[in-house]
């Protein structure tokens, strides 16, 4: 394979110099960033479409979006320099170098989260109602930005040969200590490709059936926050799953532990244990007659 190919053998898919980034006025852009600000535009005019046909005001949106656009980045940075401080101690400069990559979703989640609840509480909104119309735009955006891993040649799983394999130049992976022992063993003789997992692909296909599904049972939620919930739970299982086939795991520091695998199953446990509670006591509080 050449430098900058990519393929699915098995499904008769070659794709030739696939580029990481392209130039405009002289100007290099990562494919990286432009996949994230796509996700990022999707996202928020989806949220803005749903604001409207509930009778919010879009401008709501608007507003939030700036500032959850520019925590959420942060946190993002935070997260992944947090559980790869090896990578970055004794550097600190390259910190600042967003450009190659090195954002987790999680953090960006979290600082989401968290700003929302802030500005809600400045801006004299509800929160729960907020979380719950940005909720699928907030899941398209992150399928729109797992091509920027792709483009990358990053997010990968481990050695895999079946239907969906993917096949990279060993020379283009991003980061060399994503080639785990296993995908090295099965390096075919004379070859300069991997064949692995690509979970890049399969959590941005989980994450459009999320974002089906919030936008169906939107019109059947019992209460507010529902949704936001129905996130937390559905988009936990999915990494839960596909961060056990991962290469490029961030682990709880002094420990093997997946981080992503941990906070995955305390969103899920979380989401279906408030959804439990939360019906239990909408019920009590129902009127006999609508029992």
């Amino acid at each position: 394979m050449n430098a900058g190919d990519i393929a699915f053998p098995n499904l008769g898919i070659y794709l030739h110099d696939v580029p990481v980034s392209f130039k405009i006025f002289g100007f290099e852009i990562a494919f990286y960033g432009l996949f994230i600000g796509i996700g990022v535009l999707a996202g928020l005019l989806t949220a803005v479409q749903v604001a409207k046909k509930t009778g919010q005001d879009p401008d709501d949106y608007w507003d939030f979006a700036i500032w959850a656009v520019i925590f959420s980045v942060i946190g993002a940075r935070i997260y992944y320099v947090i559980f790869s401080w090896d990578d970055y101690k004794n550097d600190l400069l390259s910190i600042f170098k967003l450009r190659s990559g090195g954002l987790a979703i999680y953090g960006g989640v979290i600082a989401a989260f968290i700003t929302l609840f802030i500005w809600c509480r400045i801006k004299k909104r509800k929160p729960l109602l907020i979380g719950d119309t940005a909720m699928p735009g907030l899941i398209l955006g992150q399928a729109i930005g797992r091509w920027g891993n792709f483009m990358n040649r990053e997010v990968f799983g481990d050695y895999y040969n079946g239907l969906f394999s993917m096949q990279l130049p060993v020379a283009a992976v991003r980061d060399p200590g994503d080639i785990t022992e296993k995908i090295a063993a099965n390096i075919p003789e004379g070859a300069n490709y991997i064949n692995v997992h690509p979970t890049f692909l399969y959590e941005s296909v989980w994450n459009l059936l999320i974002f089906v599904l919030l936008l169906v049972y939107r019109k059947h939620k019992k209460f507010d926050g529902e949704l936001c919930l129905l996130y937390l739970g559905g988009y936990g299982a999915g990494r839960f799953l596909i961060e056990g086939i991962r290469t490029d795991t961030l682990f709880i520091p002094g420990t093997t532990v997946p981080v992503s695998q941990v906070l995955a199953l305390v969103m899920v446990i979380f989401a279906v244990a408030a959804d439990i509670v939360v019906r239990i006591r909408l019920k009590k509080h129902k009127p006999a007659s609508q029992r």
